[in-house]
């Protein structure tokens, strides 16, 4: 919706030679037509019709051609083909024998239920609840027997929050329902401990993802607008720049260092974009990296807000990975909090929004679309503007309000009946991430050729691959980056579904890909040794 209101006044601007003088001639001359009698109306079948037209109205050359500019990486040509062999292996036919493998294992995207994770049971049942009819549901006499006592009362305060008989069902105001932004800032709060938040700075979204068009919608007035984005970056970001006709400046993450930032080059990419006569105004942080995996210090996080602070530019902190630590040395640390420890907000010296996430974590419920942004700093008329633009849309999903509610608020606390079982499945769930992260960081390491940092965090991996000479020139004659060949040679082989690095971006030179380590811990260990024999055997082809 954000896109399209502000793709549609931008094509109003662009068409603005068809003014009101043009509409009122047309309407002169129509009623002069309409005054001549017996006006004779030809009937044209649609075989006329279509005979006499070559082309569609709607075409791939009259359409909007920013949308055939962006790209979205992690939807690209490598899954395009897994989906394809999907279908071939799924429907049985002759050509389903020729691969060497029974199914696509898709490690493309961080889509934690699909490849096996099972969501957690206490906040399905707390949502269960929530929408069931309350006679068959929390006031039903035998409810007892069937969920937990904390979950009913859970789910009885969710439904009064809604409002009296309101149910799921309906909308909810656009910012979100208020008990439940009331929870955000509860947990924001303690997260930073008690820098003050404010549930009319709160807004809940379909996910982190629409937040983000959102605030991109509104910074992006024109042509000349630019967004810094770190480079590699999660490609949201690249796409809607590209959609709303915007300008990417990236900025390039240390790959050696653990994909760290430093001031110089924040400092370089930034007087290069001016030099190019762009004007930046809003700077992107992913921390923990997207698809890097890297957890930023505290240090590092001020050393981002000094430099918005010092140019003006308004800070976008995605931060929904913020729960997957997996190093116990490490500790994520918000950009508000950083900002405070600065006295940053204090004297209203810097514009932050931050961005979280059902979909990730330890809920993984990308399915609910839940998320949240808090605005910090920002001018309370853009406020009116970003809530007039959600209002387009009417609310988020109330189910992922929901979710976003008990994710934020916390599950069962330790005097209810469900706290154990619910920690448990917690902490089961986290310890297996980390032996995961481990397993394939290490286990794609120790591949003669490949190089892969540790995953500090995130869901993660992003080799860099050492290719032949031979396959870069295979590439270059197929029209495609070196990476997607590779990435599809392993599909096809392995069954594995990667993302290319190119769809990233990287340094010029660089070829590798991304992968999760969702799937189960034994399925990872067997895509480790695949990747391996299949590095070892695309080699030794392009020699």
């Amino acid at each position: 919706i954000g896109a399209a209101l502000l793709l549609g006044a931008s094509l109003a601007s662009a068409k603005s030679t068809i003014g009101a003088t043009d509409v009122v001639g047309a309407a002169t001359h129509n009623e002069k037509e309409s005054s001549q009698p017996n006006i004779q109306v030809d009937h044209v079948t649609t075989t006329e019709r279509s005979s006499s037209r070559n082309k569609k109205t709607l075409n791939i050359d009259s359409m909007f051609q920013n949308m055939r500019k962006m790209e979205y990486a992690v939807r690209g040509k490598v899954v395009i083909a897994a989906d394809a062999i999907t279908e071939e292996l799924t429907t049985p036919s002759s050509t389903s024998t020729k691969y060497p493998f029974e199914k696509i294992l898709y490690t493309n995207i961080g889509n934690p239920h699909s490849v096996g994770q099972q969501p957690l049971t206490w906040p399905r049942q707390v949502l269960a609840l929530t929408d069931l009819p309350d006679s068959v549901g929390i006031d039903h006499p035998d409810i007892l027997k069937l969920f937990p006592s904390d979950a009913v009362q859970r789910a009885r305060e969710i439904k009064q929050g809604l409002g009296n008989n309101v149910g799921t069902g309906a909308y909810t105001h656009s910012q979100g329902a208020k008990l439940f932004r009331q929870d955000v800032v509860n947990f924001i709060q303690q997260r930073d401990g008690g820098v003050p938040s404010d549930p009319d700075l709160i807004f809940l979204t379909n996910g982190a993802s629409s937040a983000i068009v959102m605030v991109l919608c509104a910074l992006i007035a024109d042509e000349s607008c630019g967004t810094m984005i770190p480079i590699p970056q999660y490609p949201i970001y690249s796409a809607m720049i590209d959609l709303l006709g915007g300008n990417k400046v990236g900025y390039y993450l240390n790959e050696q260092n653990n994909w760290d930032l430093n001031l110089q080059e924040l400092e370089r990419s930034l007087q290069d974009a001016k030099d190019r006569g762009i004007h930046v105004n809003s700077f992107v942080l992913i921390n923990p990296g997207n698809p890097t995996g890297q957890v930023l210090s505290k240090q590092a996080l001020q050393t981002v807000l000094l430099f918005c602070s010092k140019h003006g530019l308004v800070l976008l902190a995605d931060e929904v990975y913020q729960e997957n630590i997996y190093m116990n040395d490490m500790e994520f640390v918000s950009c508000k909090k950083a900002a405070h420890d600065l006295g940053l907000l204090e004297n209203d010296a810097i514009e932050l929004v931050s961005f979280h996430s059902t979909s990730k974590g330890i809920y993984g419920e990308c399915g609910r679309r839940g998320g949240y942004m808090e605005l910090t700093g920002i001018d309370p008329q853009v406020k009116d503007q970003l809530y007039k633009l959600a209002s387009a849309s009417l609310c988020s999903s109330t189910s992922g309000q929901i979710m976003t509610s008990i994710m934020c608020r916390g599950g069962p606390q330790p005097h209810e009946p469900s706290y154990s079982s619910y920690q448990e499945e917690k902490q089961t769930l986290l310890n297996s991430l980390k032996r995961r992260a481990q397993l394939v960081g290490q286990g794609l390491d120790d591949i003669p050729g490949i190089s892969c940092q540790p995953a500090q965090g995130a869901m993660y991996c992003f080799p860099s691959v050492e290719l032949p000479a031979k396959a870069i020139q295979a590439a270059k004659e197929q029209g495609v980056s070196p990476d997607t060949l590779y990435s599809i040679s392993l599909l096809e082989s392995t069954g594995i579904c990667v993302v290319p690095a190119s769809g990233f971006g990287q340094k010029e030179g660089r070829f590798g890909f991304r992968t999760t380590f969702l799937p189960p811990e034994e399925e990872m260990a067997k895509c480790v040794q695949d990747i391996r024999k299949h590095h070892e055997e695309f080699c030794s082809k392009y020699e």
